[in-house]
């Protein structure tokens, strides 16, 4: 039986999936040449620790068989995104949407396009 894949991500495990959501496929050396080039210098020891444990958690799929091996994601940014967005309403705000929407309104004024997005977004629901 496989292993079931895992909910949580770590901030730096994160951070290499947004690398293989915006890249598609990669090696771990041009994770972390993408990574670099961002701003978040990581060795590449750190890096390949984390796409193999990536690849153990069910996040990331190997696609070849013979060195350097070649991952792609295995979970798209929706479902991870929506999974951990539930564990937050869970969690921090007692699965109330109503008390997470106030919080995110209360820290910043909507930009014109937020704003423009969120009214599109309703009317949608509302059909």
């Amino acid at each position: 039986m496989g292993r079931r894949p895992a909910r949580a991500l770590t901030e730096r495990e994160l951070e290499v999936m947004h690398v293989y959501w915006s890249q598609g496929e990669a090696t771990a050396t041009e994770a972390r040449d993408r990574l670099a080039q961002t701003g978040l210098d990581r060795s590449y020891v750190t890096i390949a620790n984390l796409v193999r444990a990536l690849h153990e958690k069910g996040f990331l799929q190997q696609t070849n068989a013979e060195r350097p091996f070649v991952y792609r994601p295995a979970r798209s940014f929706e479902d991870v995104s929506g999974r951990l967005l539930g564990d937050v309403v869970e969690l921090v705000f007692r699965g109330s949407r109503e008390q997470l929407l106030c919080r995110l309104l209360e820290e910043r004024r909507l930009t014109t396009k937020e704003r423009a997005m969120l009214e599109q977004i309703l009317k949608e629901q509302d059909r």
